[in-house]
């Protein structure tokens, strides 16, 4: 179903840098709880199920991809407050979005 112009605009889209992440034990799906920086925006926690292709010790100072104003989220007791966008492979593993080159925090993508 096509979106519209002005759907897509309602979409707040940002790059940011992890500044930590954490296991994620409670969640249903193996994850990492991550806290990225957004600069302006300010610093936001997400669950990301990345855990297959990510050591957690290397993500620090990653640049990603972010939908930043969905409302928070709960998932099991962690409130997720942005959404990582990154590209599933067949296997349903995720491939993350990062910019080639580094970037602002909390430029806009358009």
């Amino acid at each position: 179903m096509p979106i519209s112009w002005e759907d897509f605009e309602k979409i707040d889209i940002r790059a940011g840098t992890i500044l930590e992440v954490e296991d994620f034990p409670n969640a249903r799906n193996p994850s990492y709880k991550l806290t990225i920086d957004f600069g302006p925006e300010g610093i936001k926690k997400s669950s990301a199920q990345i855990t297959h292709f990510y050591n957690k010790e290397l993500l620090p100072g990653t640049q990603v991809i972010a939908v930043v104003n969905f409302p928070v989220k709960q998932i099991a007791n962690f409130f997720s407050e942005c959404l990582v966008l990154g590209v599933y492979t067949p296997g349903k593993e995720v491939v993350l979005l990062s910019p080639l080159q580094k970037v602002e925090n909390g430029a806009k993508i358009g």
